[in-house]
């Protein structure tokens, strides 16, 4: 049997830092909660990544805006906003229109199909996010928000558009 003293002592020497603790709880957390997320989205042949760009899209809808404005928006960088685009293309859920009076600017717009495919996901997408976090409450919700806001604050541009 494994006395109290022994399993604080195992415990303490499993991280390096405070700091690396909270982060690995962080990641832990993400991988958590994100595997609700992925099965949900499988279903509609999208990835994390694709439905916030639509989501982002939507929140624009019937405009559109610059491509590298979309990437700057989305919650986790995308490396290949192109790629993205272009699987969402292929699907007609978003239209792509390069300006005649400079040709390196692209323009993205949500699609009705892009538009019917959110609003077919919004209450299974909400339901997910019940599964996800609705065992906290509401001001527990609003804490947690600050503290990750806060943790990132310093590595996000002031002036970013993050939403």
């Amino acid at each position: 049997m494994t006395s109290q003293s022994s399993r604080t002592t195992r415990k303490a020497i499993r991280f390096d830092s405070l700091e690396q603790e909270v982060f690995l709880s962080l990641w832990r957390t993400y991988d958590r909660l994100r595997m609700l997320e992925d099965e949900l989205f499988a279903k509609y042949d999208l990835t994390p990544q694709q439905y916030n760009a639509l989501r982002l899209l939507k929140a624009e809808h019937p405009a559109s805006i610059p491509t590298l404005t979309l990437a700057n928006r989305l919650v986790s960088r995308a490396p290949d906003i192109t790629r993205l685009l272009d699987k969402l293309e292929q699907r007609s859920l978003i239209e792509r229109e390069r300006l005649a009076n400079n040709r390196r600017v692209v323009r993205v717009r949500l699609t009705e199909s892009g538009v019917a495919l959110l609003d077919e996901l919004s209450e299974p997408l909400k339901d997910c996010h019940s599964r996800q976090l609705g065992h906290l409450s509401s001001v527990q919700l609003k804490q947690l928000c600050e503290l990750l806001r806060q943790a990132r604050s310093p590595l996000e541009d002031p002036e970013g558009h993050w939403r």
